[in-house]
């Protein structure tokens, strides 16, 4: 292990992470009720969801690399987690609203990678005609609340029961930020 320091870098997602971003997705699906997707994805049935997200307008999707400080060209670089702004409904009265979500690869928690892609992105959304930003936690995630309530998400309401996974049914709690 190379004890050389390493930098973070943020920048929008692309083709070339998609296996990397499926990859850190499966293991959210396969361990966690963070999501409530049940089967893992291939990267081609995860496409659609990455071509979703351009580099600009309100849908985003941001990506969180560990670069060498002797290479920040990062050829190699590693995905330590994502952040998205994805529409909230359909309807095209929902347009000004976005839901926002954010993974962290598990090996790189507790190194403030979600509170600096959620920076990213809350700074990359300013200046689009956005009105409002939600998230919904599925409970228990202290972790998750925390961030939220850190970027100035307040609690909204709760679906209790909502979701079954692992032979049990979660809650998710709603959360909301004006933008």
């Amino acid at each position: 292990m190379s004890s050389e320091r390493t930098a973070v870098q943020v920048s929008p997602g692309v083709e070339a992470d998609l296996e990397a971003l499926t990859s850190l997705y499966n293991h959210y699906i396969r361990e966690t009720a963070v999501t409530f997707d049940m089967v893992a994805l291939t990267p081609e049935e995860r496409r659609p969801w990455l071509l979703s997200h351009p580099e600009d307008g309100p849908y985003r999707l941001l990506v969180a690399r560990e670069t060498d400080s002797q290479d920040i060209q990062g050829t190699s670089q590693e995905i330590l987690g994502y952040a998205t702004s994805s529409p909230f409904r359909p309807k095209a009265a929902y347009s000004t609203s976005v839901e926002v979500t954010v993974y962290v690869a598990p090996h790189a928690g507790r190194r403030g990678i979600g509170t600096l892609l959620y920076k990213a992105l809350f700074e990359a959304l300013a200046g689009e005609d956005l009105h409002r930003a939600y998230a919904g936690i599925a409970q228990p995630n202290e972790a998750s609340a925390r961030l939220h309530e850190r970027f100035g998400f307040r609690p909204v309401g709760t679906y209790r029961e909502v979701g079954r996974k692992f032979g049990r049914y979660w809650d998710v709690t709603w959360y909301e930020k004006e933008l």
